[in-house]
């Protein structure tokens, strides 16, 4: 199996240790260079030209403008801002500039390598926790569409959902379904994680509104390059 290959850049010299061990028990990373700054960030990813760079955006330097230029130079490079913030501006300004990932410091080792597997195989990845949040911010179209296809219900969810519009109860949709109601409540509670909302109301407000801004319009289509329908085709995840 080919190593993918990582750059590793935080201020703190015990977060990269930690990062570097993380990867290193998975067998299928190498950590080829390590850097606290971003203008080493930029030099390490044009000498090294790593297959992924996890940074933390607050590094000194201005680390968007680093994602920006490494995103730019070289697009196959996959980036994670690996942050302790958790502000949706943070994400919003990091994704826009061209992170494939935004994931937060307190999550688990599991979600780590689930998100650098996701942004090395070309596809986007943000935390749960927040991650509707960071949708609905994004003022980049294109990069939007790319973030929402991670929530695209699946066919049960949407099954439920459709329930829920129509003003059913747990227990009918459970028998509609041929399903427990306690399987219905599971699949209300994933729903709401899915979609940052607090009751059902807000799960049937806030799936039609990302389908509706799933649908891009004519002149959206028409400015994207090339490049954009390439990277729109990719599969997006959030954890």
């Amino acid at each position: 199996m080919t190593s993918i290959s990582v750059a590793l850049i935080d201020g703190h010299p015990v977060t990269i240790d930690g990062l570097a061990h993380v990867l290193a028990a998975q067998g299928t990373f190498t950590v080829v260079a390590r850097g606290k700054s971003s203008q080493d960030a930029i030099t390490i990813a044009k000498r090294h030209r790593p297959d992924l760079v996890i940074l933390d955006p607050a590094i000194s330097g201005n680390a968007i403008a680093a994602i920006s230029e490494i995103a730019t130079n070289d697009a196959r490079i996959g980036i994670i801002a690996f942050s302790g913030a958790l502000g949706v501006d943070h994400a919003v300004s990091a994704l826009e500039a061209g992170a494939r990932g935004y994931v937060s410091k307190s999550c688990t080792a599991d979600e780590l390598v689930s998100a650098a597997k996701a942004v090395t195989a070309g596809d986007t990845y943000v935390s749960q926790n927040f991650a509707s949040e960071v949708i609905s911010a994004l003022r980049n179209a294109s990069v939007r569409r790319i973030a929402m296809q991670a929530l695209k219900l699946s066919a049960r969810e949407d099954q439920i959902v459709q329930f829920l519009l129509n003003g059913r109860t747990n227990k009918e949709i459970a028998s509609k379904l041929g399903i427990t109601e306690r399987t219905v409540k599971h699949y209300m509670t994933v729903l709401m994680q899915k979609l940052n909302a607090r009751n059902r109301v807000e799960v049937v407000i806030a799936a039609q509104k990302f389908k509706h801004q799933m649908v891009p319009s004519h002149r959206e289509l028409g400015g994207l390059g090339s490049h954009h329908s390439l990277t729109s085709a990719g599969r997006s995840y959030l954890s």
